[in-house]
């Protein structure tokens, strides 16, 4: 069987840093248009040295666009970064009532307008809802300070200001958990899956074998009665293992921004050529015999190749328990059923039935071969398998999959 690594990424704040970019490029070009068609509240121009705001306006150009690759990801935000575009927003600010003499006696806009929330943003989405109140509380120190006499206005956009970055910092943190957190479960879906299938096939070959060597041995007697109970010594330790199988511990990506990374194996069962459609009826066919009869569609019963072959494992399953529970008189019949969106394949025998509790104890004990074989081939397959035993009435499983199935195949791997 082929294997193949499969990386799957997941993260909130790409979106977010994305965003931002977004954001500051345009509040740039806000900024400049403001201060070129701006008037003040007289309806006279703005700034009593235009100079000064046409440098700075400049500058906040050849910054906000220089350093676009800076706001594209956690990794490239750097701290020295962040100081250096703080610094850039709360000159601005503190240079507004050089530009604009008036701007100190009305509430009129700073040099930076707007783009000073993006660097705020920037502290928020990089570090929390700390980083954001440390980044917050200096812009509202530089508003204060460049309002000279602030107003009641004034108040109220800083502290909006303050309590809007901080708000977003917190949500970034409770995203950052929940995607660990949902990493973590995808990680041990994964590590499940890997484990119920190898489970699979060591019930459908090396427990059967162990089970059959310790009737035989306990039947035989002497020599063959010790082999035997080595035998079933060996069945429990190996059952046990594969039914309580270990998740790998989590791992953290070096890169925060990069997300939750879960790493799967995705097992090929189709070896090279063994791709399109396969007649189930081909694959049913050898269980018929004296104590089996086999009824089938006249016309093919097509399924994927892969499909077929589960679906053909887990009636093999079901035959191996009529097989062992049943007794050696247990007559069975196979069934199958080529319906528009499905094939439905029944395994029923005339055997003493299952009594009630017993398929949970045999789970407790270990003992998975409906949980697994047949129940856990057909989930993965999109399928069900539905169970109907009366006691002295023998046992009906009931097999059903879907033609087009939804196949989830990740099997263990790591995450962040």
């Amino acid at each position: 069987m082929a294997k193949r690594e499969r990386v799957v990424r997941m993260s909130v704040e790409l979106p977010l840093w994305r965003a931002l970019t977004g954001y500051r490029v345009l509040t740039m070009i806000y900024a400049v248009l403001l201060a070129i068609f701006g008037k003040d509240n007289l309806g006279r121009e703005r700034f009593e040295r235009p100079w000064v705001a046409v440098a700075y306006l400049a500058f906040l150009c050849v910054w906000t666009l220089a350093t676009l690759p800076k706001v594209r990801s956690a990794a490239n935000c750097t701290k020295r970064f962040l100081g250096a575009d703080l610094v850039v927003a709360l000159t601005g600010i503190l240079l507004t009532p050089l530009a604009d003499v008036d701007s100190q006696s009305f509430d009129g806009p700073t040099l930076p307008s707007i783009w000073t929330a993006g660097a705020v943003l920037a502290f928020a989405i990089k570090g929390g809802w700390r980083w954001a109140a440390f980044a917050s509380t200096f812009v509202a120190a530089a508003n204060i300070i460049q309002r000279g006499e602030p107003s009641r206005d004034t108040y109220h956009n800083v502290l909006l200001v303050w309590v809007a970055s901080i708000a977003i910092g917190y949500v970034v943190e409770v995203a950052r958990a929940s995607e660990r957190t949902l990493a973590r479960a995808l990680e041990i879906e994964a590590a499940t899956r890997e484990r119920e299938r190898l489970a699979r096939d060591i019930h459908d070959s090396v427990l059967q074998v162990l089970a059959m060597v310790q009737r035989r041995g306990t039947a035989i007697g002497g020599e063959a009665a010790d082999l035997g109970r080595m035998a079933g010594e060996q069945e429990v330790a190996l059952r046990t293992l594969v039914s309580s199988g270990l998740v790998p511990p989590t791992r953290v990506s070096e890169d925060a921004a990069a997300g939750a990374v879960v790493r799967t194996v995705e097992v090929d069962e189709e070896g090279p050529g063994d791709g399109g459609a396969v007649d189930l009826r081909v694959l049913l066919a050898p269980h018929a015999g004296s104590r089996t009869s086999f009824a089938e569609p006249g016309a093919p019963v097509l399924l994927p190749a892969a499909s077929a072959r589960e679906l053909a494992a887990a009636v093999s399953a079901a035959l191996d328990n009529v097989r062992v529970h049943a007794g050696p008189d247990a007559q069975a019949w196979i069934l199958v059923e080529d319906e528009p969106d499905e094939v439905i394949v029944t395994v029923r025998d005339d055997g003493p039935g299952i009594p009630e509790g017993r398929l949970a104890q045999a789970e407790g004990e270990g003992r998975l071969g409906v949980a697994l074989s047949i129940r856990g081939r057909l989930r993965d397959l999109g399928g069900t398998a539905e169970l109907i035993s009366v006691p002295g009435q023998g046992c009906e499983v009931e097999l059903k999959v879907p033609k087009a199935p939804k196949v989830s195949r990740g099997k263990a791997g790591t995450a962040r």
